[in-house]
């Protein structure tokens, strides 16, 4: 028997908190290689991958802002992580145009695309799904959240239960150390005045964001959901003057929120996704805390048996929230000969169950 060793050929798309991580870790796969690197500041174009991801040497691919260039080293794969929140729409177009080339991508977001079903506005999703049959091509979206602390864990626990009465998945993290300012400050309004309207507590947004995970674990689980989705939200002001490394808070001004999208069957809730994030770790002691450190997820299943995990992870530097972004970039990357190898359209975390860290064990 032959045994085909050949790599695949991938692109990263962007080198910034999440996408430096990518190409690290293309460069540790045994079954990548990086052919091809995207930026969007003109200061980084022709610069080497290697340095730019700082790797601390090159790697011989120099980073462009040309599309028609990447497109023309025929890729099988675009890791795609440029920040999407504040630029959806665009986003998507930047990807079906990857995806009617006849490359397969997978993303980090828009995280709307993790499960755009009964979410995504019917022209997006139809953009995407005519790209996808173009040019017979897939596209994955995911990360650790939303992606697989909130589906395939959560998913794969269901498979002990008897009977289940709610599934909860939650992040609790202090994200005094996350590098975001335009997360942060715009769309989370940390540092703003309570009744600052910031992005994500505009009514339906939290369902385009964290919807999709709601949906997915009904589907995993057969579910049918009311619509729509409700949201609940508490935000709550800093007691002192606090500082992160993305934005200034003044007390009295936003510190900390928790957020839920709650899945009802029959007016029930059943599914759960919640946020507690605070931006020091001493904040509204009464909501929920990690086991340790800054930050964690947790999974609990109410029924028979009752069930509960709380999943922690740091950088070797002790930090969560850089961690966060190793593990949503190697989730991207382990998955990527998945996506090559799966059938066109829309791949989700339910499509591909087995991922592992096979490449670079």
């Amino acid at each position: 028997m032959v045994v085909d060793t050949k790599k695949l050929k991938v692109v990263g798309w962007s080198t910034g908190t999440v996408g430096r991580h990518v190409i690290a870790g293309i460069e540790a796969h045994k079954d990548l290689e990086l052919v091809g690197l995207w930026v969007s500041n003109p200061d980084k174009v022709g610069k080497d991958a290697g340095l730019l991801a700082e790797l601390g040497r090159e790697l011989g691919v120099a980073a462009t802002n040309d599309v028609s260039e990447l497109i023309a080293l025929a890729p099988d794969v675009v890791i795609h992580t440029a920040m999407t929140d504040d630029r959806m729409f665009e986003a998507i177009e930047d990807i079906a145009v990857l995806l009617e080339a006849g490359i397969n991508v997978v993303s980090s977001g828009p995280v709307i695309l993790c499960w755009p079903w009964g979410v995504l506005w019917e022209d997006g999703l139809s953009r995407i799904e005519k790209a996808c049959a173009a040019g017979g091509s897939s596209l994955h979206v995911n990360g650790i959240d939303p992606g697989f602390a909130n589906d395939v864990l959560p998913l794969v626990m269901t498979s002990l239960s008897r009977r289940i009465d709610l599934v909860r998945v939650s992040e609790i993290a202090d994200y005094s150390t996350y590098y975001q300012p335009v997360v942060m400050g715009d769309i989370f309004g940390f540092g703003k005045p309570l009744d600052f309207e910031a992005m994500l507590w505009q009514p339906g947004v939290l369902s385009m964001g964290w919807g999709p995970v709601v949906r997915q674990i009904a589907a995993g689980l057969d579910l049918t959901l009311d619509e729509p989705l409700e949201e609940i939200v508490d935000r709550r002001p800093a007691e002192v003057d606090t500082s992160t490394v993305s934005v200034e808070i003044p007390a009295g001004t936003l510190g900390a929120v928790r957020f839920q999208v709650v899945g009802k069957v029959d007016g029930v809730p059943r599914i759960v996704l919640e946020h507690i994030t605070r931006t020091h770790v001493d904040q509204v002691p009464e909501w929920a805390t990690p086991p340790e450190g800054g930050g964690c997820y947790r999974v609990e299943i109410l029924g028979d048996p009752q069930m509960k995990v709380d999943f922690t992870h740091q950088g070797e530097d002790g930090d969560h929230n850089d961690s966060g972004m190793i593990t949503t970039a190697m989730r991207l990357v382990n998955a990527a000969p998945h996506v090559v190898a799966a059938d066109t359209g829309i791949v989700t975390a339910l499509d591909l169950m087995g991922v592992t860290g096979r490449g670079v064990a």
